[in-house]
């Protein structure tokens, strides 16, 4: 397991808890809102990441227009596309890429499909 610094996550709510637990057996650290708040909107979601200084893991497209349009604040999103696979398989997918790109995530917004791995930077405000 490569390090991740001091770097947290936050699980949305439609993200799979089988993958939370997997993601928490490779030692990152990860919140869920499934567990903390299920059912809160998705503002308060991402006000809930940047409470916790985490990066948010989504499967949700609509945060890409609360961080884009509405320009809420966030701490880095990681929005992860469907995948035919299993949740061993889209966990070790979704690990590698936080393994290899933990620099790049912070304050940015990454999106994972079977094919690949995009991360858009926010510029410093």
């Amino acid at each position: 397991m490569a390090e991740t610094g001091h770097v947290s996550f936050l699980a949305d709510e439609n993200f799979d808890l089988n993958i939370v637990k997997l993601l928490r057996q490779e030692g990152l650290s990860v919140y869920s809102i499934a567990e903390m708040a299920p059912s809160v909107a998705d503002p308060e979601v991402l006000d809930i990441a940047v409470e916790k200084k985490a990066i948010l893991l989504t499967e949700d497209k609509d945060f890409g227009e609360l961080v884009y349009r509405l320009r809420l604040a966030h701490c880095g999103i990681m929005l992860v596309r469907p995948m035919k696979m299993s949740p061993e398989e889209k966990s070790r997918r979704i690990i590698r890429s936080i393994q290899e790109h933990i620099d790049q995530l912070p304050n940015a917004f990454a999106v994972l499909s079977r094919e690949n791995f995009r991360i858009k930077s926010f510029p410093k405000s």
